[in-house]
């Protein structure tokens, strides 16, 4: 059947979608989500179909085009094109497999991850897909073919200089900037360092977020290959390269389910480390109240499918199980983070011990692992890097080749209104809530609003007297300050006993 395109003039953001009027789809039995062959002069591409039942919608005789689809025929307003009706992908075929609580094998999920990133699948499919792995689980053969498929589907770091260092976090922990002290230290140290990160879901800052207040995270293939010849290292948002691109397609499923299956949890890290060739590789995994895990036992079981799969995978895998039941650092939110990993990289007095101390403890183990320190010498070799400046000075070369300046410290500000929450009586910390911190941040305006965040003026444990500062809440407006107050006193999560 011959149509003419009518330009819809909407994105889908990357499913291709076509609308028929209702007469036209009658006339070939199209029904929603169906899919149709779509070819204009030598061009042709698979859409699926959305039923328009008004003639001002598409009329008869017309077919609805977004933009993706609009792009992948090269056509416009007005061009002629034909239609046929095309037959479901393959891979739908093994998704009902997987949901019927079969093995998939790596020929399968090389297919099905295939259509996930070339955007063949419907939301309802991807979501099926996501679903029968979290209800029936995964073997490790299987999760070791989902993530050499999404580190296949997508664009890969070669280098030619080893070894290749990363180090990734579970997560849970506000205030855990330690991977922007620990790469610039390995960059001294001699360490290739491609570290791709995540911006905030649900926390109040991701690494990705605090590096922008520095410079941009967002950067070509291109030039990243020439940051690592020049610097040895970069720090940018993972979701700006095409690596593992099925991961953030995955995800974007789990997250408003509140999904958080194992098994594509470790495909998920682990095909973003084989994307960028990494050799030795650090896990830490915290564990405590509002941490993804929960417990030492979950930890130690996680921890052993890591090294499984890296050895699998031909990665070297270290894990460590480190405690997560307070925020890591004084400030949380981009602006307030920033300026605790300067003051660390200054090596300043003032500087957040806490943070120091875990941040030189991790990069000793890489030093180490890495083989460019001695068993037992690496936190000394950390600690001196630190001292030295050299850390400062790679952090100063990684940023300004990223397209950015290191600022002082007294420039990165915080937003103007503020809150302080007082100690309503003598007594000790007993407890800073991670996932409370986390929300008041997020309401004060983090990290949107770079500026917005908390400022922890004591910790788990510390004594403080009655009147005495425990937070300081900052927001850019009057009404985010009282909303993120009012959410304060519903989470109760800040305890002085």
């Amino acid at each position: 059947m011959k149509l003419k395109v009518k330009d819809m003039d909407i994105a889908t953001g990357g499913t291709q979608i076509a609308i028929v009027n209702d007469k036209d789809a009658r006339a070939l039995d199209l029904h929603h989500m169906d899919r149709i062959e779509i070819k204009h002069k030598k061009r042709k591409t698979v859409a699926m179909i959305d039923i328009g039942q008004s003639k001002r919608a598409v009329p008869k005789g017309s077919l609805g085009l977004f933009e993706e689809t609009l792009e992948a025929v090269g056509a416009r307003q007005g061009s002629k094109v034909t239609i046929s009706i095309a037959p479901k992908p393959q891979s739908v075929e093994y998704i009902k497999k997987k949901l019927d609580g079969n093995r998939l094998n790596q020929k399968e999920m090389n297919i099905i991850v295939n259509d996930i990133v070339e955007n063949r699948l419907s939301d309802i499919e991807l979501t099926s897909f996501v679903i029968s792995s979290y209800a029936h689980g995964m073997d490790m053969k299987e999760i070791a073919d989902l993530t050499r498929a999404m580190a296949q589907n997508g664009d890969r770091l070669v280098f030619s200089k080893q070894p290749v260092v990363d180090l990734h976090s579970i997560g849970g922990v506000p205030g855990n900037r330690t991977t922007m002290i620990i790469v610039p230290i390995l960059i001294a140290a001699g360490c290739i360092v491609p570290k791709t990160s995540s911006r905030a879901i649900t926390s109040p800052a991701g690494t990705a977020d605090t590096m922008e207040v520095l410079c941009p995270v967002s950067l070509s293939v291109t030039k990243l290959k020439k940051i690592i010849d020049d610097v040895g290292g970069f720090m940018i948002w993972g979701g700006s390269v095409n690596l593992a691109p099925a991961d953030d397609k995955i995800i974007q499923v789990e997250h408003p389910l509140s999904i958080d299956a194992e098994g594509q949890m470790l495909a998920s890290i682990m095909a973003k480390k084989a994307s960028v060739g990494s050799t030795h590789l650090l896990i830490e995994i915290p564990i405590g109240k509002g941490t993804k895990v929960k417990n030492e036992k979950k930890a130690r079981d996680l921890a052993k499918h890591f090294h499984k799969l890296g050895q699998m995978l031909k990665i070297k895998v270290k894990t460590i199980i480190t405690k997560g039941d307070q925020p890591i650092g004084n400030g949380i939110g981009p602006v307030l983070e920033c300026r605790d990993v300067l003051s660390v990289l200054h090596y300043d007095c003032a500087a957040p011990q806490d943070l120091l101390k875990k941040s030189v403890w991790m990069s000793g183990i890489l030093l180490e692992f890495a083989g460019k320190a001695k068993k037992g010498k690496g936190e000394k070799m950390a600690e001196r890097l630190l001292k030295t400046g050299a850390a400062l000075g790679a952090m100063t070369r990684l940023v300004e080749a990223q397209g950015g300046k290191i600022p002082a410290l007294e420039k990165l500000v915080p937003a103007k209104n503020e809150y302080t929450l007082r100690a309503p009586k003598n007594g000790k910390i007993n407890s800073l809530d991670n996932i409370s911190i986390a929300k008041v941040a997020r309401v004060a305006g983090s990290p949107l609003d770079v500026d917005a965040g908390i400022y922890l003026h004591v910790h788990l444990g510390q004594k403080v007297k009655k009147g005495e500062p425990i937070i300081t809440i900052y927001a850019r407006s009057v009404e985010k300050l009282n909303n993120a107050k009012d959410v304060l006193k519903q989470l109760d999560g800040i305890i002085v006993k």
